[in-house]
């Protein structure tokens, strides 16, 4: 892709005013996205993006490594503790399983630290993320039994920690959501002695089998174009059979489903100048209609990455902090809001 755009990009003039900058640097630099690179170029580009225009890092109590057993080793936890007590002898206090986003390929537990530092300090919750290996080289289902692995660490170690293992929330951004959802919805996916009483979805991926208009819309001028998610989705589910498994689609999944099994409730954020918007859409309709609470917002002059470019774009960070709480709200009913 050149710096020369076709008509199909989206005027400039229709992007939020506080995120055009980046999009102009963005298409000035000319347009170079995940897919047009090596692997490892995305992959270390993705880092230095995060870094560079993320929010501040915050300081806490105790940030501390851990690893968690998965199947052929070990993956690496995050553990970020806002210094409110959790594992000082009192109640059990929820905690938030935290997974990153990146198309199950680019990401680490460092491009998303800033914002799991700044979700523990204004929650007040221990945050948990985790580092799941990426595709290729570990294709669906790994990702996935990863994050279905955390959720054991977190039920084993809750005593330890002052975790209360019936209280869980489940956060993610793009693919992150994807796999914070299907943990939430899938009878396949519970971990038995747990309990996910909520989900925060950040434009999260719910239909990898079918493509909706907003592909369309957003086939170039962006980081993320609906070329990109055909990138991410070949390097996932290699063999493409698999896009309809209801663990890589969650969107396919029937609302009498959806309620016979139960929704935890959902926050959830879809932007407009995003190949995913319309079926981010869709998802939280379907989650609502099935009986979830739901919490919507929709920025349709914003584009995909809001949130790890929160540092350059304030409508990122002050929408971010407005997810920190609702699970303030969501973990503790009678603390009022200011």
């Amino acid at each position: 892709m050149t710096a020369e755009l076709s008509t199909a990009a989206v005027p400039l003039d229709e992007v939020a005013p506080d995120a055009v900058a980046l999009i102009r640097a963005f298409r000035d630099g000319g347009g170079v996205s995940f897919q047009d690179v090596p692997l490892e170029q995305a992959r270390a580009a993705y880092e230095a993006g995060c870094a560079a225009n993320g929010i501040p890092v915050v300081s806490l109590e105790r940030v501390e490594t851990l690893q968690c057993p998965v199947k052929g080793g070990a993956i690496g936890l995050r553990r970020y503790h806002p210094g409110t007590g959790t594992g000082s002898g009192g109640a059990p206090r929820p905690v938030v399983v935290f997974l990153h986003g990146g198309g199950w390929v680019i990401g680490s537990l460092d491009t998303h630290d800033r914002l799991c530092r700044r979700l523990a300090a204004v929650s007040g919750l221990d945050v948990v993320s985790v580092e799941y290996r990426l595709a290729p080289e570990h294709p669906f289902p790994t990702p996935l039994e990863d994050s279905r692995a955390a959720l054991e660490f977190v039920r084993d170690k809750a005593p330890e920690y002052g975790w209360d293992r019936n209280r869980i929330v489940v956060a993610g951004d793009s693919a992150g959501g994807n796999l914070a959802t299907v943990l939430a919805t899938d009878p396949g996916s519970v971990v038995n002695g747990t309990t996910i009483i909520g989900q925060v979805l950040l434009y999260p991926v719910a239909n990898l089998l079918d493509e909706s208009e907003s592909y369309a819309r957003i086939a170039e001028g962006f980081p993320l174009t609906a070329d990109s998610m055909r990138w991410f989705r070949s390097l996932y589910l290699p063999d493409g059979q698999t896009a309809s498994d209801l663990r890589v689609s969650p969107g396919l999944r029937s609302r009498a489903d959806f309620a016979r099994n139960g929704v935890p409730a959902a926050f959830v954020v879809t932007v407009g100048l995003d190949p995913l918007a319309d079926e981010g859409i869709a998802y939280a309709g379907l989650l609502a209609h099935a009986g979830a609470m739901v919490e919507h917002h929709h920025l349709p002059r914003h584009s995909h990455g809001l949130f790890t470019s929160a540092g350059l774009i304030p409508t990122g960070a002050k929408l971010f902090d407005r997810a920190a709480n609702w699970l303030i709200e969501l973990t503790n009913p009678t603390k009022t809001i200011s």
